[in-house]
């Protein structure tokens, strides 16, 4: 009896909020502790040379952020359809990010009951980017490392310079 009470505890303190996040059909989860901004992206000035992921740079409120696009650093084909896209804010080492989506779904509270590990047949170039999963009435959600996930803009920066 007492180890029951141990795990609904740990349950309990393992709840997390998760703003999710759409690249066509696929619904991934952002730690709504890492995210400062929901908006649509607009005026987006390209950067020569920038790997493919950057889609380039734009303002916001008076900051010049660097916008990524989710679906190609996951490595998913090209988007489908119409519609505008979204932008997340997200901040990494004392800059500002923008992750572009294709939209932004609703805010969820999970707990560790629906939380699983990486899957091991999850495609190899998302598993260093997840930092596992959460089954939800018969979808997943996967959850994205915002570290790993920026750890590629700033290794572009950093990579000429030694």
């Amino acid at each position: 009896m007492m180890q029951a009470a141990n795990s609904n505890a740990t349950d309990t303190l393992a709840t997390r909020d998760f703003v999710t996040v759409f690249v066509g059909e696929t619904m991934f989860g952002l730690a709504i502790d890492r995210v400062h901004d929901v908006f649509i992206p607009a005026g987006v000035t390209p950067v020569p040379l920038a790997p493919p992921e950057i889609v380039g740079l734009l303002n916001l409120r008076g900051r010049v952020v660097t916008a990524l696009c989710l679906r190609r650093r996951l490595s998913m084909g090209p988007r489908v359809g119409e519609g505008a896209q979204m932008a997340i804010g997200l901040e990494q080492g004392g800059e500002t990010f923008a992750l572009i989506v294709d939209g932004v779904g609703e805010v969820l509270k999970l707990g560790a009951d629906t939380h699983e590990p990486v899957p091991i047949n999850l495609d190899a170039r998302w598993r260093d980017l997840t930092l596992g999963v959460h089954r939800l009435d018969g979808r997943l959600l996967v959850i994205l490392d915002v570290d790993a996930l920026l750890a590629f803009g700033t290794n572009t920066r950093t990579a000429g310079v030694a």
